[in-house]
């Protein structure tokens, strides 16, 4: 057995420019990825600026009662983590000041294992692989579904789903490497080369891409094969 912490992590934002925390939950799972989860965690925190009307009406948690709340400088993960887990993670790592563990992208191995759905979000996903008799049941959670602890729940089923899908995936590490793998974008993403596979890509072209920066690092693993 695997002896690491891994967190299923979310947050809520002050929105998608230079977001700031305003609020954290997890789900601990200690040891091996199909044990039950152990503990859970949510807490807000004040971000020190205000938050924008578009992220107020997503998670409609309100300035004012964040106003008597940690500042978000203060939020750490739980002691011993390894790993972190999310929908889209990179947004949530990088909102905590990216710390020193490993990211396991849910919504890349999903793509990776599902295709030809029309959206890859968490309602959709979770719509998407709910029986249609139960979906009415579902409903009732996805309609007040934001806020961080909601959602690194629906995440955790995501990655039930996963590794039902994928049972060679028997620990963290396993899991990891399939996300890095899935990371990997098989066609270009966007420019005048968007929705070619990579490999056809012209030469010139990807050579010029490498050497611009801020650069994807998933898109720079796949431009270099």
């Amino acid at each position: 057995m695997e002896n690491k912490t891994a967190v299923i992590f979310d947050t809520e934002t002050t929105g998608f420019i230079q977001p700031v925390l305003i609020e954290a939950a997890g789900i601990i799972i200690n040891g091996n990825p199909l044990n039950e989860q152990d503990d859970t965690f949510v807490k807000r925190y004040n971000p020190g600026k205000p938050i924008s009307f578009g992220a107020m009406a997503i998670h409609n948690i309100l300035d004012c009662e964040l106003k008597d709340c940690p500042p978000a400088s203060e939020f750490k993960l739980p002691d011993n983590t390894a790993y972190i887990i999310g929908h889209n993670i990179d947004y949530d790592w990088q909102v905590i000041g990216k710390p020193q563990v490993k990211r396991i992208d849910t919504l890349s191995m999903a793509k990776n294992i599902w295709s030809g759905f029309d959206s890859y979000n968490l309602s959709a996903l979770t719509y998407a692989l709910t029986e249609p008799q139960l979906r009415p049941e579902v409903r009732k959670i996805l309609i007040d579904r934001h806020n961080a602890l909601t959602d690194a729940k629906l995440c955790l089923n995501i990655l039930r789903l996963i590794l039902k899908e994928k049972p060679e995936l028997t620990s963290w590490g396993s899991i990891w490497k399939f996300s890095e793998e899935a990371r990997i974008p098989k066609t270009m993403p966007f420019g005048k080369h968007k929705g070619m596979p990579i490999k056809d890509v012209p030469k010139d072209y990807k050579e010029w891409l490498k050497g611009q920066p801020d650069i994807d690092e998933y898109l720079l693993k796949a431009l270099e094969t």
